[in-house]
C-alpha cells in the first residue's frame, strides 16, 4: 500500500466500525456506529454512510484508493452482496454497489468477517509464517477462514472456512442455519451461557448471564461451568481435527469474546484436539490464541482489498 491508504469497514450485530489503514496494518483514524440491526435495511447501510461520512472528512481521505468490508455472513463476495444471520433486515442486500456509490466509484471488496480477521492474523498475527492456517472467531457467533498453501483463502463466495457451521452432532439442537448441531450452536458464547443455565449454574449477584460470567464461575471451580466450556471445547476440537483432516492445516487460531476464557477454553480444547486429532499427519497441529484483537477486522478488510487492487 505504501502511502496509499484503504478505508475498512468491520460490519457486525452490535456495531459498525471503519477506518482508514496504511500499509503497516496501522489504522490512522476511526469512526463507529451501533449497528441498527432492528430496525431495517435502510436504517443499517444508514449507520455504514455515516461512519464512512465522517472518515471522508479527514484530510487522508485522499489517499484512500479502495474499501475492504468485512461482514457477518453469510456473504456472497461474487454477487457484491450480504445476509448476516444477525442483521435480519439484510437478504440478499447489495452492499458493495451501495458502498461503491458512498465513496465515489472506489473498488470496493467483500469478504465474510472470519476471512477479514484471517488475513490479518496471517498477515501480522498468531498465523504469520504459517502456510496452512484456520482460525476462528469464537463470540456471539462462530466464524472462521483458511490459508492454504502460503494464500487466503476466501473461496467463491467469501465464506471459505466458516467452520461454525459444520455440524458436529448429528442428532444435536436446530441451528438458526437451518442444519443441527452446528460447532456455532454449542460453542458460542450464547450457547455456552445457555447451557450452563439449562444445567443449573446459578449467576452471581449482578444477575450476569453471559459467556465471560460463566467462564468466571469456572475459574472458581463451579462444575456446571467447567462443563459448559468442556462441552464447547470439544465442538472446535471435533470441528477443528476435521478441517485439519480435509486440507492439512498445521494451527488453529482462536479469536473472538469467548476466547478471552484463556485456558478455561483452550485446555480442554487441546485435550480434546488429542483425541480428534489421531491421524499422522495432523498430529502436530497446534492452536494458539488470536493476537490482532479487535481490531482484526478491520486491518484484515484492508489486507484483503489492498492486494487485490
Amino acid at each position: 500500500m505504501q502511502s496509499d491508504l484503504v478505508a475498512a469497514l468491520d460490519i457486525g450485530g452490535t456495531k459498525i466500525a471503519a477506518a482508514l489503514v496504511d500499509g503497516g496494518g496501522g489504522l490512522l483514524a476511526r469512526a463507529q456506529r451501533p449497528t441498527p440491526a432492528r430496525e431495517g435495511a435502510e436504517a443499517v447501510v444508514g449507520a455504514v454512510g455515516e461512519v464512512l461520512a465522517e472518515l471522508s472528512g479527514s484530510p487522508m481521505w485522499r489517499r484512500v484508493t479502495a474499501v475492504g468490508i468485512g461482514s457477518a455472513g453469510p456473504v456472497d463476495a461474487s454477487a457484491g452482496t450480504v445476509s448476516p444471520v444477525n442483521v435480519p433486515g439484510w437478504r440478499d442486500f447489495p452492499l458493495v454497489e451501495r458502498v461503491g456509490e458512498a465513496v465515489g466509484g472506489l473498488p470496493v471488496e467483500l469478504v465474510g468477517d472470519g476471512v477479514a480477521m484471517t488475513a490479518a492474523e496471517h498477515w501480522l498475527g498468531a498465523a504469520r509464517g504459517h502456510d496452512n492456517a484456520l482460525c476462528m472467531v469464537v463470540s456471539t457467533g462462530v466464524g472462521g477462514g483458511l490459508v492454504l498453501g502460503g494464500r487466503l483463502h476466501p473461496g467463491p463466495t467469501g465464506n471459505a472456512g466458516h467452520i461454525g457451521h459444520v455440524s458436529v452432532e448429528l442428532d444435536g439442537d436446530p441451528c438458526p442455519c437451518g442444519s443441527y448441531g452446528c460447532v456455532e450452536r454449542i460453542a458460542s458464547g450464547p450457547n455456552i451461557a445457555r447451557r450452563a443455565l439449562e444445567n443449573g449454574w446459578l449467576p452471581g449477584p449482578d444477575g450476569d448471564v453471559s459467556a465471560a460470567a460463566v467462564a468466571a464461575a469456572a475459574r472458581t471451580g463451579d462444575r456446571i461451568a467447567l462443563a459448559s466450556y468442556g462441552r464447547a471445547a470439544q465442538a472446535l476440537a471435533a470441528g477443528i481435527a476435521a478441517t485439519a483432516v480435509l486440507v492439512e492445516i498445521d494451527i488453529a487460531v482462536i479469536g473472538g469474546g469467548v476466547a478471552g476464557a484463556g485456558d478455561i477454553l483452550l485446555a480442554p480444547l487441546r485435550r480434546a484436539l488429542d483425541r480428534y486429532a489421531t491421524l499422522s499427519f495432523v498430529r502436530r497441529l497446534t492452536v494458539a490464541p488470536a493476537l490482532m484483537g479487535a481490531d482484526a477486522g478491520l486491518v484484515g478488510a484492508a489486507a484483503v482489498a489492498a492486494r487485490r487492487v
